[in-house]
């Protein structure tokens, strides 16, 4: 069973600094096209509406990011493929929202795609 549990979510003022860490258990066998997602979603949103922030595809390192983040957050996933952090830098009012960490994954190279979403963390960002 895929788990993921986030942690790092607070309240900030404007300017500063956060870093969300997403850490997953029992995805070894979900091994093949695996993909990595920071969602953002306001209270009242469910996560269907949720808007994409970062991504990370596991096979070649390379990273996406949402044109409002860009320049700001980091996405990067630690070598042993079970950490995934977001550094969120220079935090504005508009960024404040629940965050949601996701793992999308194959267990066969011809199953069908999983997708995986943690519970959230609340980031505030006001003076």
């Amino acid at each position: 069973q895929v788990r993921l549990a986030e942690s790092g979510g607070d309240w900030v003022q404007p300017g500063g600094s956060l870093r969300l860490v997403c850490v997953v258990s029992g995805s070894a066998k979900c091994k093949y096209d695996r993909y990595w997602s920071w969602y953002r979603r306001e209270e009242e949103q469910d996560t269907e509406d949720a808007d994409f922030v970062a991504g990370y595809d596991e096979n070649d390192g390379a990273t996406k990011y949402a044109d409002s983040v860009k320049g700001r957050f980091t996405i990067s996933l630690d070598s042993a493929e079970t950490t995934l952090t977001l550094q969120m830098n220079d935090l504005r009012p508009e960024d404040t929202a629940r965050f949601h960490c996701t793992l999308r994954c194959r267990y066969r190279t011809n199953y069908g795609t999983n997708s995986y979403w943690a519970e959230g963390t609340q980031v505030t960002v006001s003076s």
